[in-house]
């Protein structure tokens, strides 16, 4: 029983999805506080390695107005993930060698009430690629409204 707080729908357009991860993310209290108010986007995030650590950057977590601006981070500051160091290692391997990208796919608090990012190592969609699969979508839900119109 996972609560979503933000969700990339852009990244099941744009890319491929071939492997998908649950990492840790590291986050300031008043950061947490925002997300339990479902102030955050992950629209045009993506992760980036830097010192052999993985970082989501670009991420959209929004200041709450009770929130002291002495301590207050920069709302699009990149923000570390934590993953086991095999998981990184094959990560890292896959994105150096074969040219994949790690994009982010939704943001959620976990059974045990902690932040989890889902995060995806995806292959770039064409555009003949995101039409194919716009085309596929398009034939199923007809399908489906004929199976339910038939009786």
């Amino acid at each position: 029983m996972s609560t979503t707080i933000a969700n990339n729908k852009k990244a099941y357009h744009n890319y491929e999805i071939l492997e998908k991860y649950e990492a840790g993310i590291v986050l300031q209290g008043s950061e947490v506080k925002a997300l339990r108010a479902k102030r955050a986007n992950l629209n045009d995030a993506f992760c980036r390695f830097i010192k052999d650590e993985l970082y989501l950057m670009n991420a959209h977590i929004a200041h709450l107005e009770t929130t002291n601006r002495n301590y207050a981070r920069d709302t699009r500051s990149p923000r570390k993930l934590l993953l086991h160091a095999k998981e990184l290692d094959k990560l890292f391997s896959k994105v150096d060698k074969d040219g994949y990208t790690i994009v982010p796919l939704s943001l959620y608090f976990n059974k045990r009430n902690l932040a989890k990012v889902s995060i995806a190592v995806a292959k770039g969609k064409q555009l003949h690629d995101k039409r194919e699969t716009l085309k596929r979508r398009t034939q199923l839900r007809e399908a489906q409204q004929a199976m339910k119109n038939y009786r």
